[in-house]
């Protein structure tokens, strides 16, 4: 399955020029998750980062550093919890929108696709086990349930504006005209389900 990606300008913070930190132990926590982050071995970095986040959650470059790994680890929902307390952290890092709007965008994706559900709750949910048939997504796209549209209306907003913001706060930037024809896609998109709810 397609999925939207991180931009290369999407990378992993270092914490070892940030002057604010001053617990060793964060920082150990943090250059041993980015040797598995480097290695691809997403579930130790995210171990390693929770630990650091347990030590002192204030730290903003641990919290995006987690959510970058929770993204990578494709583990959407965990990501997006985690940027939403970066951006609490500091609201001006643009690249915190952008990823955000990618998790936002990879769970519409899933959802689409079969691969989530969400259940009555409003909970997102794995499907057991899904049919890799090539009519797999047509199939999924005529058995999506109320819950589901309302859950993939509110993501599509959501990564719309998510995108937009990132966009205001870079100013000038190679990929614009990607992210313009991203949202342009998200908005038709968001037309196609909103008529379905009709």
């Amino acid at each position: 399955m397609k999925k939207a990606f991180l931009l290369a300008s999407i990378l992993f913070v270092s914490v070892i020029s940030t002057a604010c930190i001053n617990n060793f132990a964060v920082q150990e926590l943090n250059n041993k998750a980015k040797e598995f982050m480097d290695k691809g071995d997403y579930v130790s970095a995210i171990e390693r980062l929770k630990s650091s986040v347990d030590l002192d959650g204030s730290v903003f470059e641990t919290q995006y550093n987690l959510a970058v790994a929770y993204t990578k680890a494709e583990d959407y929902l965990n990501a997006i919890d985690t940027y939403n307390v970066a951006i609490k952290l500091n609201p001006d890092f643009a690249d915190s929108y952008y990823s955000r709007a990618v998790c936002e965008e990879n769970l519409v994706k899933d959802i689409i696709s079969g691969y989530l559900k969400v259940n009555d709750e409003g909970v997102i949910e794995k499907v057991e086990q899904v049919n890799d048939d090539a009519d797999l997504s047509e199939q999924s796209k005529n058995s999506l349930s109320d819950s589901d549209i309302k859950m993939l209306t509110n993501l599509l907003n959501d990564a719309i504006s998510d995108y937009g913001i990132y966009l205001d706060k870079v100013g000038t930037i190679d990929d614009k005209t990607y992210v313009e024809n991203k949202i342009k896609e998200l908005q038709q998109l968001l037309a196609e389900y909103t008529r379905k709810t009709e």
